[in-house]
């Protein structure tokens, strides 16, 4: 009797959590929309592109967001160096070496237009500069500059054994005057006009810049790889990226806190038809004389990223010597064409490699436009250029679809003087080169940028630079690796090599077949594909480790590559 009540206790118990439940579960819920799996308007998945050429571009642009999410300026260029431990293949263009017909491929490989440079003219609401009060007061200082510089060259002569080429004869001539007229120059105008009182001079400095370049006719051994897979034989006389790394050391470089003004409104740098007229040089880059090097990436203005200093590049003197290892049957259009070409090389490079300090890259477009100027002399011959950067994308498909360019202006080559006589005196003085020239340094830079502006690419305010990092070991790990990697130093292993035996009895004729596999070529190892982070770290002696003698998880020290 007492165990079927307890039974019927149970049951009463059970329907009475089941009414509970089935009440809770009928009373009406407000849905949410983020609950919800209906929305107003119809959200479809992202089209995707799945062949091999569409795959082979989506992973392009989720690097090229990596790199633009890294949050300082060195990182940015480590993770660029990241897949390829021993460098890059890149074409290499410098200030010493200008090939014949060099111009079209230099507005190809750096998106330039090339202008006249015309007289300048007041701004609306400027003040109008009294250009000729100042040539009057300047021109004695510049002439006493010039020959004091070739009569300082001419007792450096009588102290050398033998005599100098004519090439290393013209630069050590011209590094003085440049110098001396500089000098002159600054000291002049630096009381009327305060901006030159704030620049920073750099002499002979480092300027290297590296950058991808779409559009270009792929070489042989690529076509032939192509065509041997059935996946990629439609594509494969496609175009193809070519890198390219400058190098240059100019005789002088001032730089400033401040941005020099621009020339060009923004609707002026769009235009899609100016940027289709643009020669396209499409064949390799070796057809016109220039070489191929491997090397990492490097871009460097002239100072590293950890220094305080003026960023904006405001004038810059180039070197003209090589002309003269040019055939003169080539003629004066020749020689005016090369001076062109390395004008836009020179004055793209220096401010791609600023541009890169402030976060941008040849991957990540500019925000904002960036302007220089720039000289090349000889001492005696001068030729003046203005240039404005608006953007970096020329790689892939970029060189097709931007609709942005490049601007240069730039004049002939105008003597500043006709000799200098045996006894010393400067002959022909010419005012109008002089004019010329202290224009470019009375043009003050004035565009000022918020830090935000500046680098919009890096992580924060207090994050904006490796040195800005709290972790010491993290600081000197992207300082010491960055500077490794501009250095250029070779790696403490070789590239591996296939010796020439190897190639025509185990590659060619296979008449090794009982020796043991041993080779990269054998393992199926491809060097090329080793990238930066792959080598031994640096081992912890266990009286250093800080977490104790037996503590093997701090064998090694901790890398921080991004």
């Amino acid at each position: 009797m007492l165990t079927l009540r307890r039974g019927e206790q149970l049951r009463a118990r059970l329907n009475a959590a089941c009414r509970r439940y089935l009440a809770i579960k009928a009373e009406p819920k407000a849905v949410t929309v983020a609950e919800s799996e209906y929305s107003a308007e119809p959200e479809y998945p992202a089209i995707r592109d799945m062949s091999f050429k569409g795959r082979k571009l989506q992973s392009a642009a989720e690097w090229h967001e990596e790199i633009r999410q890294v949050p300082t300026v060195e990182e940015k260029m480590i993770k660029i160096n990241m897949p390829r431990y021993y460098g890059y293949k890149v074409v290499d263009l410098n200030d010493t070496k200008v090939p014949f017909n060099a111009l079209p491929l230099t507005q190809h490989y750096t998106r330039t237009v090339l202008e006249e440079l015309p007289p300048k003219q007041a701004e609306p609401g400027e003040e109008k500069v009294d250009l000729d009060a100042t040539v009057k007061v300047a021109r004695n200082d510049i002439i006493e500059a010039l020959e004091f510089a070739h009569d300082c060259y001419k007792h450096q002569l009588t102290l050398l054994d033998t005599p100098p080429d004519a090439v290393t004869r013209e630069q050590q001539l011209t590094q003085i005057i440049v110098e001396q007229i500089n000098r002159s120059a600054l000291q002049v105008l630096s009381a009327e006009y305060p901006h030159l009182n704030e620049v920073e001079i750099d002499y002979n400095p480092r300027h290297e810049a590296f950058w991808a370049v779409g559009g270009v006719d792929p070489p042989k051994n690529v076509v032939k790889s192509k065509k041997g897979r059935d996946w990629q034989k439609a594509d494969a006389y496609d175009s193809v990226d070519r890198l390219v790394q400058y190098t240059g050391e100019p005789y002088l470089a001032l730089r400033h806190r401040h941005q020099l003004p621009t020339w060009k409104t923004p609707e002026e740098s769009e235009n899609l038809t100016l940027a289709n007229q643009l020669p396209r040089y499409k064949h390799d880059a070796r057809t016109l004389g220039y070489s191929t090097k491997y090397q990492h990436a490097i871009n460097v203005p002239g100072y590293w990223p950890s220094v305080n200093a003026p960023n904006f590049g405001m004038l810059s003197f180039q070197s003209r010597a090589h002309l003269q290892l040019r055939p003169q049957a080539c003629g004066e259009r020749d020689q005016l064409e090369a001076l062109h070409a390395l004008g836009i090389q020179s004055s793209y490079a220096w401010l791609l490699a600023q541009a890169n300090y402030n976060g941008f890259n040849t991957y990540n477009e500019l925000t904002y436009p960036l302007n220089t100027q720039t000289v090349i002399t000889n001492g005696r011959e001068w030729s003046f250029y203005e240039y404005q950067l608006n953007t970096l994308l020329v790689h892939g498909p970029h060189v097709d679809s931007n609709a942005r360019v490049n601007f240069c202006r730039g004049t002939a080559p105008q003597p500043l003087y006709a000799e200098i006589s045996p006894e010393g005196k400067c002959v022909d003085f010419n005012d109008g080169t002089l004019r010329q020239l202290l224009t470019l340094y009375i043009n003050a830079p004035s565009i000022q940028r918020t830090p935000d502006e500046l680098m919009p690419y890096v992580s924060g305010p207090t994050l904006r630079r490796a040195a800005d990092y709290e972790n010491p070991e993290q600081r000197e790990f992207l300082e010491r690796t960055f500077k490794h990697l501009a250095s250029k130093r070779p790696r403490h292993l070789e590239l591996p090599e296939i010796y020439m035996w190897e190639k025509l009895y185990k590659i060619d004729n296979r008449t090794r077949a009982m020796e043991a596999r041993r080779r990269f070529f054998e393992r199926d190892i491809n060097p090329w594909k080793r990238t930066l982070d792959q080598h031994d770290k640096e081992y912890v002696p266990r009286a250093l480790r800080p977490g104790g003698r037996k503590n093997r998880e701090e064998r090694f020290k901790k890398t921080y590559y991004p």
